[in-house]
């Protein structure tokens, strides 16, 4: 029968210790990117993809209320009046 040594019961204990502050230091390390990142975006004036695909759906309803509007006519190359010629 084997007893257990002291001395692996405190290494065990100090890894435990160890890898629980390796977790914490990369969590932390995360949260600092993460904010950096969000500090960028803002600058750079970038948008949510949450708020992009607001804008796209409301854009999609407006298109959509635009051809009802105009009954189904061609919206996408709307016809400009030619200027008079004038004759001399």
């Amino acid at each position: 029968m084997q007893k257990d040594h002291p001395m692996f019961d405190e290494f065990a204990r100090m890894m435990g210790t160890a890898a629980g502050l390796a977790q914490a230091a990369g969590e932390e390390a995360k949260a600092v990117m993460r904010s950096q990142a969000e500090i960028l975006a803002l600058e750079l004036d970038l948008v949510r993809r949450e708020e992009l695909e607001a804008a796209l759906e409301r854009l999609e309803a407006l298109e959509a209320r635009v051809e009802a509007l105009d009954g189904g006519a061609e919206t996408s190359a709307p016809k400009t009046a030619e200027p008079d010629k004038k004759t001399s």
